[in-house]
């Protein structure tokens, strides 16, 4: 069975455990339905929570676990932060629309809502003993700071694996949340060395109380990711769909765990969209069965993720951590603002929201620019993406390219420059769009990763290349919603 596609209860005395811990702790879980639609079902839990700490520790924090988060991550908002680039940003007459998810609490993106999904399967069904278990959350960053702080909500001791070479403030954060420092385990490499930290848990999974919860393989990071954030960008696009004369051409976003793909599966279901997946092209595994290294922090590579419904991918498009780097200076300091506002004329409020675009968000934002160039899309069309953090959390990733890739001077010339190479220049090259055979081939290539290293036997591999299996992981949000009122007592 593939990880995480749980119907019932495998061990009840674990999860009686588990429901006596946390209604002693007085932690209430929030169902899946109603973080996909918290405008509708979450109003009065919202006003009601309003006083608790969106950054700290406070199992409230669970009902936020949604896009609809407002500027000050307490209200509510009716529509999901976003903004909308134009033109004069982008260069293509296509509007290019983002979703925030620097709102999502604790740790400002919106991995802590697939780390959600990861873990309630294994909680409401007793696989996860929270007296015994110390739950390990592998990844490149982001995920493993959302499981760390899911875990801290509900009682379970965690242990967060990811590369050395990841952004300092993400170690910052872990070290603020973790009292044991050996339960931040640094694997060696970066953002393309997934392999070493599938290595490590390896080891790490030889220990009978560690649980490891691999964000690349849970069909909870699949099902809460198409049921929450799929809606979530239907909302956006119906509120700027005010005359009905847009049309939604695409979701565009990075391969990384392919949760967030899942949202456009929903999309595609429900808008007709393409689907177009984002990777470096300094590591090109998708493009051209490629390796390499590269800076784009938080969409991992060299692999195919299990969670990938490859066969619904419509596009691969190759992006430059050279451009990401850059225009996260271009985006971020003052030089640069000031070369967008006065000689491109964006105005100020956009240039402070493009303080919510991270690395791997303006990764896809230069993909979903080079797909509406591919396709000339014009002004009626809509490209729909995700920032899944801000650029809080590379502010050294920032200082390290002024240094490194500009001499320690970002001068009002290099602003010029970077705009005019990787935005104007984001051309249609590296961009394949998939037939049949290109999908056989991406996913075959998954076969040596997660059949021969990882032990997935192959008749679990092969049933993903349906649509069937897919859009039938959706029928588990009402088992596992029925399984949470139970816990709760309802």
């Amino acid at each position: 069975m593939l990880p995480g596609l749980v119907h019932e209860i495998v061990d009840h005395a674990a999860l009686d455990r588990n429901r006596r811990l946390l209604r002693e702790a007085g932690v209430v879980l929030p169902r899946i339905g109603e973080l996909a639609d918290p405008a509708k079902r979450l109003a009065q839990k919202s006003a009601d929570i309003a006083n608790a700490d969106p950054d700290g520790p406070d199992a409230r924090n669970l009902y936020r676990l949604h896009w609809h988060n407002g500027t000050d991550r307490r209200s509510l908002a009716d529509v999901p932060a976003h903004i909308v680039l134009p033109e004069a940003l982008t260069g293509v007459s296509a509007r290019i629309v983002v979703a925030l998810g620097d709102r999502f609490p604790m740790i400002r993106a919106h991995k802590v809502l697939a780390a959600y999904g990861c873990l309630l399967p294994h909680l409401l069904s007793g696989a996860l003993d929270v007296t015994r278990h110390r739950v390990v959350w592998p990844s490149t960053g982001n995920y493993c700071r959302g499981g760390v702080a899911i875990g801290r909500l509900l009682g379970c001791r965690s242990a967060a694996v990811l590369p050395e070479g990841m952004s300092q403030e993400r170690f910052d954060w872990l070290e603020s949340w973790i009292a044991d420092p050996d339960e931040i385990i640094r694997t060696p490499g970066t953002e393309s060395n997934v392999k070493e930290i599938y290595d490590a848990c390896h080891l790490l999974a030889e220990e009978p109380g560690n649980l490891i919860l691999n964000q690349f393989a849970e069909c909870g990071n699949y099902v809460t990711h198409r049921s929450v954030t799929g809606p979530a960008l239907q909302r956006v696009f119906e509120h700027l769909d005010v005359n009905g004369g847009l049309r939604p051409r695409a979701v565009v976003a990075a391969a990384g765990s392919a949760g967030t793909l899942a949202a456009a599966d929903h999309l595609k279901a429900a808008l007709d969209t393409d689907t177009g997946v984002v990777e470096a092209v300094e590591c090109p595994t998708l493009l051209y069965a490629g390796y390499g290294e590269h800076n784009i922090q938080g969409i991992g590579d060299k692999h195919v993720s299990l969670i990938h419904n490859v066969m619904a991918s419509d596009f691969i498009i190759g992006v430059s951590d050279r451009a990401s780097d850059g225009l996260n200076l271009l985006f971020n300091t003052a030089v640069g603002r000031r070369y967008l506002s006065d000689r491109k004329g964006v105005g100020q409020e956009l240039i402070a929201g493009l303080g919510s675009l991270g690395l791997s968000s303006i990764a896809n934002v230069i993909g979903a620019i080079k797909y509406a160039r591919y396709m000339q899309l014009d002004e009626n069309d809509a490209v729909l993406t995700v920032a899944t953090d801000g650029a809080d959390m590379y502010r050294t990733e920032m200082n390290r390219t002024g240094r490194d890739r500009f001499g320690g001077e970002f001068s009002e010339v290099t602003a010029a420059e970077t705009y005019g190479r990787y935005i104007l220049g984001a051309a249609i090259d590296h961009v394949q769009e998939l037939n049949r055979f290109d999908r056989e081939r991406i996913f075959n290539l998954g076969y040596f990763t997660w059949v021969e290293q990882q032990g997935i036997s192959l008749a679990d591999f092969d049933r993903r290349r349906s649509q069937a299996f897919w859009n039938g992981l959706s029928d588990l949000v009402p088992v596992w919603d029925d399984m949470i009122d139970r816990f709760n007592g309802c």
